[in-house]
């Protein structure tokens, strides 16, 4: 079975904290993002996701920040091959489509929700010197 290739958005606001969504009928809490459709690049793929997920844009050039293997959360058995990208946003989040729940998450808590593996090993890191600025 083929990985699942998505495009997510590390999104770090001034205090620190990274946006993380839920979808609906899902318990993990993850990046905005998604997966690539076939004539996508993962900029172009990503840049649809957050308009179609938070009803806002990039306010700026998203930042690659690497290619990332981990197991699926919402796919038993399935791994996802993300690109993740560094994202300031453009305009204010208004939760669509799929999305759920939205929340500002320290990323040195790995205990108060449920995490998406992918966010859990690789995101939050990268939130952590993100949000020191290096």
């Amino acid at each position: 079975m083929s990985a699942i290739r998505i495009a997510a958005a590390v999104i770090v606001r001034a205090d620190g904290r990274t946006l993380l969504v839920r979808k609906v009928g899902t318990d993990a809490f993850m990046q905005a993002g998604g997966k690539l459709d076939a004539s996508e690049t993962s900029v172009e793929a990503l840049r649809r996701e957050i308009r179609e997920e938070l009803g806002c844009d990039f306010a700026a050039v998203p930042r690659a920040l690497g290619r990332f293997s981990a197991p699926a959360a919402n796919e038993a058995g399935r791994m996802v091959e993300a690109e993740l990208f560094a994202v300031d946003l453009a305009g204010e989040i208004s939760p669509a489509a799929e999305i759920e729940d939205t929340v500002w998450h320290d990323p040195d808590d790995l205990d108060s929700r449920i995490l998406a593996p992918l966010t859990r090993d690789h995101a939050l890191p990268i939130a952590r010197t993100l949000r020191r600025g290096t």
